[in-house]
This record gives C-alpha cells, structure tokens and sequence, in this order.
C-alpha cells in the first residue's frame, strides 16, 4: 500500500517515516511539509493513503482533504483532539493523537489495510450483487434492489426495493467501498444512496421514492459533480 504524509513539522514526518518503516504493508513514497507539493506528486503518483495533519499554515488538512476531487484513505495525524469527529464525517480511516506510539500507529495501518482489501476485493470481482450479513446468514443483495443505506446506532440499514429492510453490522464506510462508485454514492455522514433511484434533489436534500434524505455540506459538490 502506497502512502505519504504531510505535516508542515519536519520532526513529526521524522516520527512517521519511522514508524512506517517497521509497517511491512506500508511503503511511505514521499513526505512533505507543504501540502500543495503533495498535489502535484499526487497528480503524477498512485496514492493508497495518506497521514495528514490538521493544522498547518497554509491549508488545513480538512480544507485540503476537501480540495480532492477523488480522496484516497486518510489517517489525520494531529496534537488537537477537537477535530475528531469532523474528520470521522470525512471518512476518515483512523484519528491519531501526537504524539503516538507505535502501536497506535500500526492500529491505524491495519484498518486501512482492511478496507484496502476489501476495494480491491469489491474492484476484482465486479459483481452486481453483494452479500449483507444479517445475524447467522449471508444474504444476497442485487444492487439494482437497493435504494438507500442508513446508519442507524450500532447497525447499518439497507432500504430496498418493496418496502423490504435488512440491518447489518458492517459499518457505513464499509459499504460503501463493496458497492459499485459508479451507481452509489455517499451523501451524508449516515447516509449513501443509489443514484439511479433519485427523482430529484435541491442543495440540502435528496427524494428516493417517498423518502427524504439529506445532504451533507462536505458531500454537496460531489453529489452536483455525478448527477
């Protein structure tokens, strides 16, 4: 898995181009302390994921992870804590709180790696279905049945086609990787909806049937790019 990382404290890159070192699916390809050097590298380089930090002097890291037009994986490496659940909204892989110990950090790695594999996995086989545990079972899901999917406390909700519902413990970030970019999208921190099933949407909302789903302000503009 290709990374880099962005930090406009030199140490802190220091601190991460060490632990990286010791992650063996992790290749660290490039460290920068100026965020748009990392566009341009990105622009000519396959990036998995990166380690960004919030605040710098020229863009912050939720600005700049906004900027992207096709983000990949982010772990926010920063010393404030009151970032955290913006960064969650972002889909954010992981929040790592300076300074981290190894441990920590590899906590991280491994979660995008999971979901690194299930991309790849989703990506290979290509298929017009998915399988959604729902308690002891594995159901099979076509994904021209599914309308919406909805977070819902502990569980992830599939509204399909036929008033039907299925819940499933597979997180919203999860789903969303297993489902085809082409015909599903996210927009809201609870929500991703089919966009073939959309009668209408304004700026804030978005109509499937006769349900109202709303729209995220981070999600707003790539939801007006796809339709």
């Amino acid at each position: 898995m290709i990374a880099i990382a962005i930090d406009d404290e030199p140490i802190a890159l220091d601190v991460i181009r060490s632990h990286a070192s010791k992650v063996p699916f992790i290749e660290l390809k490039a460290a920068f302390t100026n965020a748009f050097d990392a566009i341009t590298f990105m622009q000519h380089n396959k990036t998995d994921l990166i380690f960004l930090d919030i605040k710098m002097p020229d863009i912050n890291g939720i600005d700049f992870l906004n900027s992207l037009s096709n983000p990949p994986m982010v772990i926010f490496t920063t010393a404030y804590s009151e970032h955290a659940v913006r960064s969650f909204e972002l889909d954010a892989i992981d929040y790592l709180l300076k300074p981290f110990s190894l441990s920590r950090f590899l906590k991280g790695c491994n979660k995008a790696q999971e979901l690194y594999n299930l991309r790849n996995k989703a990506e290979e086989t290509q298929s017009s279905s998915i399988f959604i545990k729902d308690g002891y079972e594995q159901i099979k899901v076509q994904h021209e049945d599914i309308l919406y999917i909805e977070a819902s406390g502990n569980y992830t909700r599939i509204h399909l086609t036929g008033n039907q519902l299925l819940s499933t413990r597979v997180p919203l970030n999860e789903m969303l990787i297993l489902l085809p970019a082409k015909r599903f999208i996210r927009t809201h921190r609870a929500f991703i909806v089919a966009l073939d099933k959309i009668s209408k949407f304004d700026r804030t909302q978005i109509w499937i049937a006769d349900q109202i789903i709303p729209i995220g302000a981070t999600y707003s503009q790539c939801l007006q790019d796809l339709c």
